[in-house]
C-alpha cells in the first residue's frame, strides 16, 4: 500500500492556537494543549503503515515534530483550498488528518488500513466524522483536489456536504467512528477520556486539577460532571 499521511497543522502560538479554549485556560496554556495535541497526533502517525509522512504547516515545527517527516508549507486560501492543494503532492492514496483530535488511536483506522492493503478496495474513499459536524480524516485512493475544493468548512454541514460530494463523484465513501475535536474545554476532558495516561489526558487533568484559576477550575469541575453524563 503506498499510502501517504498528511498531517495539516499549526504552529502553536499563544493567542493563535486553540483560541476557544481561553477561558478557562490562558493563552499560553492553551497553546500549549495544543502542542500536546499535535505532538500525540504526530506520534500516533509515526506508528502507522505508510509510505510517507507530510506535515503541512502553518509555521515552524519543532524538530521533535519534523521528525519522520517532511514538511511542506501549507498553501494559500481557505481550508477547502488547503486541503486540496495536498493532493498534487502525493503519488497514491492519500489520508489527511488534523491535529485536534489526540485521542487518535491506529485502532480507529484499521477499517481503512484493510480496506487498501486489500487486493481490491471496497472503498475509493473514507471519511472521519467530527461530533460538531465537521470530518477528522479524509482519505482518498486516488487523490483529486476537485473532490474538496468548494465544499464549505467549519459549518455543521462540513461532514455531510464532504460525503456528498465524494458520493456524487461516484465513490464508495467508508466511514470511520465519530471523534470530538477539542476545540473548547469541553471537548478536550471528553477527548482525555478516550485516551487516557496519555500526554495530552495527563495535561488535561492536570488543568484540571489545579493548573487553572479557582473560578476557571469551579467550571472546568461542572463540564467535566456534564461529559461524563
Amino acid at each position: 500500500m503506498n499510502l501517504t499521511i498528511a498531517v495539516i497543522a499549526k504552529e502553536c502560538l499563544p493567542g493563535r492556537a486553540k483560541t476557544r479554549l481561553t477561558p478557562p485556560l490562558t493563552p499560553a496554556q492553551a497553546a500549549d494543549l495544543a502542542q500536546t495535541s499535535l505532538s500525540q497526533t504526530l506520534g500516533t502517525v509515526r506508528s502507522l503503515p505508510a509510505a510517507r509522512r507530510l506535515l503541512v504547516f502553518d509555521g515552524v515545527p519543532h524538530s521533535r515534530d519534523a521528525a519522520g517527516f517532511e514538511v511542506v508549507a501549507q498553501s494559500a486560501g481557505g481550508l477547502d483550498e488547503r486541503l486540496a492543494a495536498i493532493c498534487p503532492l502525493v503519488d497514491g492514496p492519500l489520508l489527511i488528518l488534523g491535529m485536534d483530535t489526540p485521542q487518535l488511536s491506529p485502532g480507529l483506522l484499521a477499517p481503512l488500513l484493510a480496506d487498501w492493503s486489500s487486493p481490491g478496495p471496497r472503498h475509493g474513499a473514507w471519511l472521519g466524522p467530527a461530533s460538531d459536524g465537521g470530518f477528522w480524516a479524509l482519505a482518498l485512493h486516488s487523490p483529486d483536489g476537485r473532490l474538496v475544493r468548494g465544499v464549505e468548512m467549519s459549518t455543521p454541514r462540513t461532514g455531510g456536504d464532504q460525503f456528498l460530494r465524494l458520493s456524487a463523484a461516484g465513490l464508495s465513501v467508508g466511514l470511520l467512528p465519530i471523534l470530538t475535536d477539542v476545540d473548547h474545554f469541553a471537548d478536550a476532558l471528553a477527548a482525555a477520556r478516550e485516551c487516557t495516561g496519555t500526554p495530552f489526558a495527563r495535561a488535561v487533568d492536570a488543568l484540571a486539577a489545579g493548573g487553572m484559576p479557582a473560578w476557571a477550575r469551579s467550571d472546568a469541575a461542572s463540564t467535566r460532571r456534564e461529559v461524563r453524563r
